[in-house]
């Protein structure tokens, strides 16, 4: 069976996103850990609403499932890259641009994490936005693209549920 351009497109743009979300987390966790020092800084302002803040996050986002042990990293793991083996065949299947686009940062952010907790047994999490008393939670690179891609995801799915329903009352 052979596939149309449009779907070799979105795989080459699905696998594109994977490879560049995990190329920069991984480039930016190395720079924060081994050029920059961060773990012996702690905490360094960037900018009045960004700090580098080094937290090795055993657990999943914002902390959950924290409690879990020596475990916890193995059974993050392993139901990450299912995760990420159901998002390859998402990139492969899917006729609309942005869900392969964002099929593909959610699931090099994932491999991203995966790499962290397989060589550290933590996530390298470093990137602190705060702002006229607000604090969000530390994060970094992978998470980034975890959640765009979450973001982006909804976005179209709602505006393609939407157009089907406009197209359905004509």
């Amino acid at each position: 069976m052979s596939r149309s351009v449009g779907q070799k497109r979105r795989v080459i743009l699905g696998l594109s996103l994977l490879i560049l979300v995990l190329v920069l987390d991984q480039i930016s966790k190395n720079w924060i850990l081994y050029s920059y020092h961060l773990p012996e800084r702690g905490s360094v302002q960037i900018l009045p609403f960004l700090n580098f803040t080094m937290v090795w996050n055993h657990a999943v986002t914002f902390g959950m499932f924290g409690g879990l042990g020596a475990k916890g990293p193995w059974v993050f793991c392993i139901i990450s890259l299912l995760a990420v083996l159901v998002l390859i065949w998402v990139i492969a299947r899917t006729p609309r641009t942005l869900i392969a686009a964002s099929a593909g940062a959610i699931a090099g952010g994932a491999i991203g994490n995966v790499i962290d907790r397989l060589r550290y047994g933590a996530v390298v999490d470093f990137l602190h936005a705060h702002a006229f008393g607000w604090s969000w939670y530390v994060f970094n690179v992978a998470d980034s693209g975890i959640v765009c891609g979450v973001a982006v995801w909804m976005i179209d799915s709602l505006l393609a549920e939407r157009q089907a329903r406009h197209e359905t009352t004509r």
